[in-house]
């Protein structure tokens, strides 16, 4: 895992320990929603994931994203916890288009490591989430 967070960082244009909390963000919002099943696969794959999962839990949140989590709490369902993870993320510096990369680098790789079909399968049920990550082809 050291190796491709090291990829991530340069990619994403920030420091490999905020890509780690990133990931361990982002894996800990896949495993809360799918539990005992694609999720523990992805993150059983990568070693160092249970430990970036449970650094990003214990960091504080700062600024807004606290109230921008509650407020992503009362819309409830996946489309608030998809608000809630990007004020996380953003208010540990990334900017719109690093989130972006961000995504990609990290959805990418796990698209590799567990194949597409149980990729979809925890990502298709997020408004948005999907056809953000594989746009239809014209």
């Amino acid at each position: 895992m050291e190796e491709w967070l090291g990829h991530v960082a340069r990619n994403v244009g920030v420091d490999k320990e905020i890509v780690r909390l990133a990931v361990g963000h982002v894996f800990g919002f896949l495993q809360q929603r799918h539990p005992d099943g694609p999720a523990d696969e992805l993150i059983s794959k990568f070693p160092g994931a249970q430990e970036a999962i449970a650094a990003a839990a214990a960091a504080p949140q700062k600024g807004i994203s606290g109230v921008i989590g509650k407020i992503g709490g009362t819309v409830g369902g996946s489309k608030g916890d998809l608000v809630a993870l990007t004020a996380r993320l953003a208010s540990m510096g990334f900017s719109a288009e690093q989130l972006q990369k961000l995504a990609h680098d990290i959805f990418g790789q796990a698209e590799l490591v567990i194949g597409r079909p149980k990729l979809q399968t925890m990502t298709d049920e997020i408004p948005g989430l999907s056809s953000f990550l594989w746009p239809p082809k014209s």
